[in-house]
Formats: C-alpha cells, structure tokens, sequence
C-alpha cells in the first residue's frame, strides 16, 4: 500500500510544483509585458458605451526604442465594410504631444462624447455613423504619375462623390502624448526628425505583426502641426519601397488639414487674413508691413516689427483661432505652434495660439455646455478613469494622468525646419496629395497653405471651382495630377 501512495503522493507534489512554475512563469511574462515589449488586446466594450462595440478596436503598445523604453499606444479600428482593397489611413494629432485620442473621438472615429453635465460619474460614450471607418465622403480628380486623371475613389480624388470607408489606425506620437510613455527621462526629449523615425520604427514592427493589411492603399493623415511631419514620414516610407525594404508598404499618398510648414508664412498669413476678416485695423496691417518686411514674425529682430505683433497677438487672442466664428472658450483646440515649441536654439514662438497651459489646470476649468471644448472635458475624467485604463489594456504606472495635450518642461525640437521640399519629393514621386483647408482657421490660415502649395508650380487639370454638398456650395477646389486643394 505505502508504494501506490507514495507514488500518488510524488504524483501530486510535481502537480502543485507544474502549476506552481506555470502561474510563475505566467506572471513574470506579464510582468515582462508590462514593460519593454509589444503588446495588443482586442477591446469588444468600452466604459460608458452601451453595450458591445458595433466595430473591432485594438489597442497595444509597440516599443520604439529599446533604450530609454519608449512605447508608442495606438487605438486600430477596422473598416466596417467587407470591401476588397480598404484604405488604410494612419492618422496622427495636431500640436506638440496631444493625444490622437482627439482625432479618434472628435474627428473621424466611431465614437463620440454624449455632452451632458459632468455629475462625477463616468462620461457616456455614443456611436457616429459619420466615422470615416464606415462611410467616408469625397469629391475631387485622381492623377496617375503620367498626368492622367481619371474618376474614382475619394483618395483618388475622383470628381464624383461617392461613399468609402478605411481602417484606421490612431497612434499617440510624439511620445509624451496621450499613453504613450518612455521608462527614462530623456525618453521624452524629442522633436520633429526623432519623432519621424520612432513613427517609421512604429509602423514597421506594426505591419510586421499584422501582415494580412499590407496589400491595403495606404496613406497618412493628419492636421495642423501633424501636417509637418507626415510628408516626411511618407518620404521615409517611399526609400523603403525603393530599396525594396519589408514590409513593403503599398503607399498611395497623403492628406493634411490646416498643415504647418515650419516656414514663415505659416505665421505672416496670420495678418492678412485677420485684415481680411476684420480683426486688425487698416492702421495695424499697414504698420506691420512697414516694419516687420523681411522679418521672421516668430521672433522679429526689428523693435517697431515686435511691438506692433504684440498688439496683433492681443487682438487675435481675443478670438477663438481655431474657428474664428464660435465663442471662445477655455480648453481650446491645439494649434500648430504653442509656447512650450523651441527651435533648436531654444527660439519661444511669437505669434501662437492661447497657451496650453489652459487646458491642463488638472483638472481642467469646465467650460459652459454649448462649448465646442466641452467634449475635450468630458474626455479627461473618461480617460483617466480605472475602467477606462483597465479596457484599454493601459500599463501600470506608465501614465499617471491623461491629458489630452500636455504642458511641461520637456523640450520639443523643431527640427524639421520646412516641409516643403518633402511635399515637392514625395508628388514628384508620383504619390497623390490632398490638403484641404478650414477658410475660418486663423491658426495655420488658408491664405499660408494656398501660397505654398502654389509654389510647388504644379499645373492644373481642374482650376479653381466650387464644390457642391446637398446643391450648395461646401467649399472651393483646384486640382493638379498629383495634388488636390480643398477649402471649406
């Protein structure tokens, strides 16, 4: 009898002792992950979403670099439609280390906040039907790299509207943003050029690890300051294909919103549209001419040429820039420049958007209800919320408090000192590009974006027309073979 039971007894001990090294090994690995590697979940619920999500989210980390253990979080929504060949877009948030998950719940995403009186419980989350991840709307001309145009698809720009969708992926850059994190301090000392490649390093390893959406077009979107770095992330991407470097990206092109050049005629357009519009003087305007000719508007050399942007400064503050048609509240949106961007002599921006310090008085002031920054409040107690974090797969300690744009010491590097010459290599390349304008945003003005983009000399196919939404005119377009201009 005493040999079966000692057998059943060693029998059992090296059970206890396999679970026991299997939960181990389980918790270190979690442990492990925690940190210093790649991770996804698929999210099927959100807190304060009734019921289960009608789309599939991923969310996850993916390192980007190994030394300071800097992990870029993305948010990645498939295309609600069973189409064959659906874009796919990378989208990327305006403003120095503002979260995409602006672009996601305020943008284009499938979901919104339901703006209600915040009561300290959980902000509600509704689904949109305009996400462009299901229905996503486009007129314009299409042009091969021969120059011929042809009617289609909405990033083809063809001249007939027509309903599409994408997948979209929403990545937190530049790290520091949203719940994207570095395990070391100068982790977070970054500008526009490292930024870049941790973006490339990002989308490597991502379609690495998702190799089934590499046959999708694919393009890269964003707005305002975003609109900077993208036409050379897109450069960088085109090398690779050129060099025939995995994965092979199937790159199509480009679209920004309001995009920042880093030239000056993103700020000195600042003047003559707020002429335009009535903001300034004929008095101030022709002062500011005088004196500020040959100037950088951002940090003038001339006394006369400072103090008569100053009282421009004062006036334009008295707007909201970002849409100069609605009451200015507090959490505005980021603008392409704020007072914490350096340039690589540690220059401050004269000419800049209310100071993000605004919007992260922890917690933020809270803005009237019929405020468009209503959301963004809506978004702080959401995001930083136990539930949240815990469905969207947040790791511990990696983020103390959300913001949805943070202001703190830590420099950012203007590196990238113009993107023009990116958009001119990019569309000589034969890469479509559409940029489209808000004729209301005194941010990055029209008037800025329409000077450059007329100076790549590209020849038209389709002047300067209207463009029609319900038999009204939405906005104006001029379209050349590889690019396309929208105002609205």
């Amino acid at each position: 009898m005493s040999g079966p039971r000692l057998l059943l007894r060693r029998f059992s001990l090296l059970c206890l002792c396999s679970c026991f090294l299997y939960i181990t090994q389980a918790q270190l690995a979690n442990d492990s992950s925690s940190f210093g590697s790649s991770s996804k979940r698929v999210v099927t619920s959100l807190p304060g979403f009734d019921g289960r999500l009608p789309f599939h989210l991923e969310t996850g980390y993916v390192e980007v670099d190994e030394d300071y253990g800097t992990e870029l979080f993305y948010y990645f929504i498939e295309s609600e439609a069973a189409a064959d060949e659906v874009p796919f877009l990378l989208w990327l948030t305006g403003g120095h280390r503002c979260s995409v998950l602006s672009g996601l719940a305020f943008e284009i995403g499938p979901i919104r906040f339901v703006l209600e009186p915040y009561n300290g419980t959980l902000p509600r989350l509704r689904y949109d039907h305009n996400s462009w991840t299901k229905l996503w709307w486009g007129s314009g001309v299409s042009g091969d790299p021969e120059g011929n145009t042809q009617h289609g698809e909405w990033m083809g720009f063809g001249l007939r509207t027509g309903w599409r969708v994408s997948h979209v992926l929403f990545v937190d850059s530049p790290v520091g943003s949203g719940f994207s994190f570095s395990r070391h301090s100068n982790g977070y000392k970054v500008g526009d050029l490292s930024s870049s490649q941790q973006l490339h390093e990002f989308l490597i390893k991502w379609f690495n690890d998702h190799p089934e959406y590499l046959a999708s077009p694919f393009y890269i979107g964003g707005d305002s300051y975003a609109g900077k770095i993208i036409p050379f992330l897109v450069q960088k991407i085109s090398e690779d294909i050129e060099a025939r470097r995995t994965p092979l990206l199937n790159l199509k092109g480009y679209l920004v919103g309001n995009p920042s050049t880093g030239e000056n005629i993103d700020t000195s357009s600042k003047v003559p549209f707020a002429h335009g519009v009535g903001i300034i003087s004929d008095q101030l305007y022709e002062t500011i001419l005088g004196h500020c000719h040959g100037e950088d508007y951002t940090n003038p050399a001339n006394v006369l040429c400072a103090r008569a942007l100053d009282t421009f400064n004062n006036l334009l503050n008295e707007v909201m820039q970002g849409q100069i048609l609605i009451d200015k509240c507090v959490l505005v949106s980021p603008g392409a420049n704020s007072d914490r961007t350096v340039d690589e002599s540690g220059g401050r921006k004269m000419l800049k958007e209310e100071t993000i310090r605004e919007l992260l008085n922890n917690p933020p002031p809270r803005p009237p209800l019929n405020c468009v920054s209503y959301g963004y409040y809506l978004s702080y107690f959401w995001a930083n919320d136990r539930r949240t974090r815990e469905a969207l797969g947040i790791k511990k300690g990696s983020v103390d408090e959300w913001v949805r744009c943070r202001s703190d010491d830590t420099a950012y590097w203007v590196d990238i000192k113009s993107s023009i010459k990116y958009h001119r290599n990019v569309t000589s390349k034969g890469y479509r590009a559409l940029v489209y304008s808000g004729d209301h945003d005194a941010v990055v003005p029209h008037l800025g974006t329409q000077a450059w983009v007329r100076s790549l000399n590209f020849s038209v196919v389709d002047d300067w027309r209207a463009w029609h939404v319900g038999g009204q005119a939405a906005g104006w377009v001029a379209v050349s073979p590889v690019t396309c201009v929208f105002f609205v």
